[in-house]
């Protein structure tokens, strides 16, 4: 199990080669390709935060919670499977599954896109005062143009209904912070055992 949570990103990593191939021959809706598509990014993401060049976890314990243990508190590796895994890849994929039919689903996962994009694009760079931070690129280059995207489709194509809003955004807000923010701090624990190896620290964190 603990293999699992030191490496759950690279197993996305081929789940995003194995949609990827999905996608290249299987037909399906532009609203479903573009969410499928959604979840690809997500994998990316994930990647750009835990495998190159990985440095996420002690950035987001260090900068936004000024901890003296980044490698383990708030942000533990088991709770980072568990936002990212039973979180992140099971909405995301719920989504691009169901795409039309549950459009209110979709809008949740974009909005969780949307902010990530906002986090690493400016939160964490301006509490850290840095240019980049680990997800940053995907966020810029991934997330943002496939939220235009898609909120420009719903729009233009009337794929939604009014019921699709009013849980899609609640939703959406919901999950960036109780199932992101919330559950880093309800799976705190300063003794835990879940420990990230030092690669996942940057060096300026490690000599701080």
């Amino acid at each position: 199990m603990n293999t699992l949570r030191l490496h759950w990103f690279d197993i996305g990593l081929g789940f995003a080669l194995l949609t990827g191939i999905f996608l290249a021959f299987v037909p399906l809706s532009p609203l479903a390709f573009l969410l499928w598509l959604s979840l690809i990014s997500l994998f990316l993401h994930q990647a750009e935060e835990y495998r190159y060049p990985g440095y996420f976890p002690g950035m987001m314990n260090s900068v936004m919670f000024a901890s003296q243990q980044p490698d383990r508190y708030p942000l533990n590796t088991n709770t980072a499977l568990i936002i990212n895994v039973l979180v992140g890849w099971l909405t995301y994929f719920l989504a691009a599954v169901f795409a039309e039919k549950a459009a209110w689903l979709g809008i949740a996962t974009i909005l969780i896109s949307v902010g990530n994009f906002i986090a690493h694009t400016f939160l964490f760079n301006i509490k850290g005062k840095t240019r980049y931070n680990p997800g940053m690129l995907t966020a810029v280059l991934l997330f943002l143009p496939i939220a235009v995207i898609f909120f420009g489709m719903i729009i233009r194509e009337s794929l939604t209904t009014p019921l699709d809003w009013a849980i899609g955004i609640p939703l959406g807000i919901a999950l960036n912070y109780l199932g992101i923010l919330k559950l880093i701090d309800w799976l705190k624990d300063v003794n835990t055992p879940f420990i990230f190896p030092q690669r996942f620290i940057h060096s300026e964190t490690r000599r701080n």
